[in-house]
């Protein structure tokens, strides 16, 4: 049965108000395809991101047979298949219907095929303008072909979809702007008045203790001028978090210049080629600080080793001291807010971060995450 053309343009109508209405991209996409499923011919569908790499990431399903839900949708996660590889070689430009699907073949052999399965699919790419970013896929029991009026709807909701994609894309990184030029605010205001109060106590605490003649009171300025001293350090330190300095120049130069301003030499070595997302540099930078952060306050040396091994597919951070170390029971909570900082800030991207130390042997820090 094909819809009727009022029937049409009142989904579009409610697809459209559902797009402009919500600003979480996962949300957006899930609302959208039960939406389409709702008041069409189409009952399953699921949506592919594919980067500029070709690596594809199922990012939203609904109404999936159980063959292709099982073990976390694992035959769409994994492998390739004709639509992707066409989109990636640039061939897919319009609604298509696909006459056989390698993913639900795996999932689902000839052999245990029944009536009322699915056994092909239609594909759309999602784009706006010239720019795209992955593929909508649609099916629907004993289906091998969708009409052309079907395939019309199609292109119509992913033309929405993917100007939806677009529209939040460039409202999250209207909002990451915004929070850069806060955090730069605040980092200049912690600079030009705590951090200018802190070095003048110091001063007066050095005054203190070369005008004075009572050595109870000069012991006392100088433990003033030790104590401020350190909170300058800390501040210092949070300014850098908040503005770090040399980003753009490299991470590496970011990360060595952060370390010689706590006083740690930092010994690099890299394998690959470092062409890291924006966003992944950023994040083994912050972790690299939360380190050496560690170091500094509870290792007690001033040199630390830093491993960089960049793959087509992840990155990793290893970093290595030979102070303190402690003891670690990966069973128990984390013995620190710094390292569960690190460890969410890896798993926040997707990837993982383990710890190895012992008393007296020093600590090794590893993380990995994909991009």
């Amino acid at each position: 049965m094909v819809m009727s053309e009022p029937s049409n343009i009142t989904l579009l109508k409610e697809i459209a108000e559902l797009l402009n209405e919500e600003t979480d991209m996962a949300r957006m996409l899930d609302g959208a395809i039960r939406k389409l499923l709702s008041a069409s011919t189409f009952e399953t569908a699921w949506i592919f991101f594919i980067d500029e790499k070709g690596k594809h990431q199922l990012v939203a399903q609904a109404n999936l047979p159980s063959s292709l839900e099982d073990n976390n949708c694992r035959h769409l996660q994994k492998g390739g298949c004709w639509c992707v590889k066409r989109y990636q070689d640039g061939d897919l430009e319009k609604a298509s219907n696909i006459i056989a699907c390698q993913r639900i073949e795996n999932a689902m052999p000839a052999k245990l095929r029944k009536q009322g399965s699915i056994t092909h699919h239609a594909t759309v790419p999602l784009q706006s303008g010239k720019e795209k970013f992955g593929l909508l896929n649609i099916a629907a029991p004993d289906t091998v072909g969708f009409s052309k009026d079907e395939l019309a709807l199609l292109e119509s909701v992913a033309f929405q979809i993917g100007s939806a994609i677009k529209r939040i894309g460039l409202t999250k990184q209207e909002q990451e702007l915004a929070l850069v030029k806060e955090r730069n605010r605040l980092a200049r205001d912690l600079h030009d008045s705590v951090n200018q109060l802190l070095f003048s106590v110091t001063l007066t605490a050095r005054g203190g203790v070369e005008m004075s003649e009572v050595p109870e009171v000069q012991e006392t300025f100088r433990d003033i001028q030790h104590l401020t001293q350190e909170a300058l350090n800390e501040m210092r330190a949070l300014i850098w978090q908040l503005r770090p300095k040399g980003l753009e120049s490299g991470l590496l130069d970011a990360i060595k210049g952060y370390g010689e301003m706590l006083g740690l030499a930092v010994e690099t070595k890299v394998t690959g080629v470092i062409q890291l997302p924006s966003r992944i540099e950023e994040t083994l930078f912050r972790i690299a600080q939360e380190s050496l952060n560690n170091v500094r306050k509870h290792a007690g040396v001033n040199k630390v080793e830093l491993y960089l091994s960049i793959t087509a597919t992840d990155v990793l951070l290893v970093l290595r001291d030979e102070g303190r170390g402690f003891a670690f029971d990966h069973g128990l909570n984390l013995p620190s807010i710094g390292i569960q900082s690190i460890r969410d800030r890896a798993k926040a991207e997707g990837g993982t971060a383990d710890w190895s130390s012992e008393i007296g042997k020093g600590t090794e820090i590893l993380v990995r995450i994909p991009y």
